[in-house]
Formats: C-alpha cells, structure tokens, sequence
C-alpha cells in the first residue's frame, strides 16, 4: 500500500489519530493504523466516495454488540462491501473469516475484504454457488457497482 500521512497527536503511548470519516481523534492502535491506511486506500487509489463509508458500524446480532471495521454503501445506501482490519501481527485465518462471515449474514454485501495491513484478501459472494470467490484485486468503486 501506499504511504499516507495522518494527524496524529499525543506520545506513543497515548497517541489519537484523525479519522477524516468519522471526524475525530481515536486511539491509535495498531488495528487502528491498518484501518486508516485501508480508509486513505479506498479513497485515493480505489476511489471511495467518503461519504458513502461508514467506520466501526455498530449493530446487534443476538442481543450483542459488533461492529464492522469499514461498511462501504452504493449511492442507494445499500451495503455492498465490507472490510474486517486487524493487526499486522494478527493471521488471516479460518476464524477470521467466520468473523466475516457472521458480519455478512447481518448486510449481505458481495463483496468483502479482509486485511491485516500486509496482506490483503478481497472476494466476491456467488450467490449461485453459495460460495465466496477469491478476487485477484481489490476492486475500485465503480466494479462494485456492475
């Protein structure tokens, strides 16, 4: 990913960084670094418009409390993606997938992406086969909206 650069304030351990989406400081957390760098990636490389991005999107499956790290909606206000950041030092594995996948029985979006700010796993749902098909590229916004 490209480098961008970011407001940040306090020392390092106490340090806020500026989330342009949400338009206010929040604890900068290595999760948080990767959320921010996909935000600015979406937007400036895959052009994202800002407006239809929502951060740490709160729902309540079950009684229970979750929340989608990036929930990207067409010009409709559908969902039709959503991406799940974790820590550099976190695997992309089975249980990070599930993770997804009960976020995506809530938005049925078709489109999904996982990182963890080194490695990047974008798929589209197949709805004919009930299947996620990995992508060999993390789509622009206007290939989620064909």
């Amino acid at each position: 990913m490209p480098e961008y650069s970011f407001r940040i304030t306090g020392n390092e351990e106490s340090g806020m960084i500026l989330d342009t989406i949400r338009k206010k400081y929040v604890k900068l957390t290595e999760e948080e670094w990767v959320r921010q760098n996909f935000i600015q990636y979406l937007i400036r490389e895959g052009k994202y418009p800002p407006g239809l991005i929502g951060v740490e999107v709160e729902y309540k499956p079950w009684g229970l409390k979750r929340r989608v790290d990036i929930l990207v909606h067409n010009r409709k206000g559908e969902p039709v993606l959503i991406v799940e950041c974790k820590s550099p030092e976190i695997l992309i594995d089975d249980s990070v997938r599930n993770q997804l996948g009960e976020y995506n029985m809530k938005f049925k979006v078709p489109y999904v992406i996982i990182t963890n700010g080194v490695k990047h796993y974008a798929f589209k749902f197949d709805s004919a086969k009930n299947q996620y098909d990995f992508m060999n590229a993390i789509p622009l916004y206007e290939d989620l909206l064909t």
